[in-house]
């Protein structure tokens, strides 16, 4: 069988199990098992596909007409110009949060104190630290497993950041912060029954927020002046409808808040600056 012919009958199959981009998940598998780039691949697509390679390419092929996420079949996922491992547990990072991360950048100077709630994969704390690197950057979760991950990645990227296995501020007993930082669960009970199968593949633990979604919001906010030096920042990724709640339950634990829309125009960020 050829690449061309490889590339064609994947594509097939992925079309009818309803997979969005089809041909285009087909060819990014395949480039990425051979090591090649898409379109160089393409462009000499007569070429032979080996039988080893042929099988390898099947079980990916299997893994995503299942409709199991591009990102864990590769293994890997870009966030902030870095590129992240990440496996399944472990929620993968979008390219959404990449707001936030720059809203959290824009606060930071060289020596702050930062603290990364529910870091998962450690997207968001591992690209503070290598882009702050003055930063003491604290990550915690509950998840052993993503901690695990998170400090592959801090490896991965040569970022330093001190990982704690914690429900929100459970084991920081005492410390402060200038910048906290969260991209918590947020997806309601309603919106956890229209979520595509891809999603449905990522830990429940790092999705659902509650009936309403904003079990964390409500948590991190009242807890969070406690471990806030005066004048620090604490910093959200929303869902596209929260904006209102986050934001008022930032001005009664914490401060005037502000919001940031995302490049597809959703709100996306809310923050607020601890009162004096």
């Amino acid at each position: 069988m050829t690449i061309r012919e490889a590339l064609r009958s994947a594509a097939d199959r992925l079309e009818r199990a309803g997979v969005p981009d089809a041909a285009h998940d087909a060819a990014q598998m395949l480039a990425h098992l051979l090591d090649e780039n898409a379109v160089a691949m393409r462009l000499n697509a007569d070429r032979p596909l080996s039988p080893e390679a042929g099988e390898a390419y099947e079980e990916r092929i299997a893994r995503r007409e299942a409709r199991e996420p591009m990102q864990y079949i590769l293994g890997e996922t870009g966030f902030m110009g870095f590129l992240f491992h990440v496996e399944p547990g472990v929620l993968i990072p979008r390219p959404d949060t990449e707001i936030l991360c720059e809203a959290t950048l824009d606060r930071l100077h060289a020596a702050s104190r930062v603290l990364d709630i529910g870091t998962g994969s450690g997207a968001l704390a591992v690209s503070l630290s290598a882009l702050c690197p003055g930063c003491a950057v604290t990550a915690v979760d509950v998840s052993d497993a993503a901690l695990a991950v998170a400090r592959g990645n801090a490896l991965r990227v040569g970022a330093d950041v001190r990982f704690v296995k914690s429900d929100c501020f459970d084991a920081l007993e005492g410390e402060k912060f200038d910048v906290i930082v969260s991209n918590p669960p947020y997806i309601s009970s309603g919106e956890m029954a229209h979520l595509m199968p891809e999603v449905l593949m990522e830990p429940e633990s790092a999705l659902f927020g509650g009936a309403d979604g904003l079990d964390f919001y409500r948590r991190i906010a009242r807890e969070a002046p406690c471990h806030m030096r005066p004048g620090g920042w604490l910093l959200f990724e929303t869902g596209w409808k929260q904006k209102e709640a986050v934001c008022a339950l930032l001005r009664e634990h914490v401060g005037e808040p502000f919001a940031l829309r995302d490049y597809g125009g959703n709100w996306r960020v809310a923050g607020a600056r601890l009162r004096v």
